[in-house]
């Protein structure tokens, strides 16, 4: 949650605010309730912002990855998937896959 409420911070405290509350009356979606629905979450972002959706996704990827131990690089984003790269991030840090590199997951 710490890395969506950044990522989002980047585009200013009162847009930041404004999205989660778009989130809430329009998709259902409260803030609390984000790192469970991550799919409908992309979604929501995606018919929000259109294409602007992948800056926000990459910035929070960002610093999920910083929260895990990491830094994220990605020269093409055009293959990016946001859900397959939380839920790879989230196995990687409850240390369910000790094997996997997050800097590949995304390219997958």
């Amino acid at each position: 949650m710490e890395a969506i409420d950044e990522g989002l911070s980047s585009v200013g405290d009162s847009p930041k605010h404004a999205i989660y509350f778009h989130l809430e009356k329009s998709f259902n979606i409260k803030k609390k309730e984000i790192p469970k629905k991550v799919e409908v979450f992309e979604d929501a972002i995606e018919k929000i912002f259109g294409f602007g959706a992948d800056f926000l996704e990459v910035l929070i990827m960002k610093r999920l990855y910083e929260k895990i131990g990491g830094v994220l690089e990605l020269e093409d984003t055009s293959d990016f998937a946001f859900t397959k790269y939380v839920n790879t991030a989230k196995q990687h840090f409850l240390g369910k896959d000790d094997r996997v590199d997050l800097s590949v997951a995304v390219a997958q």
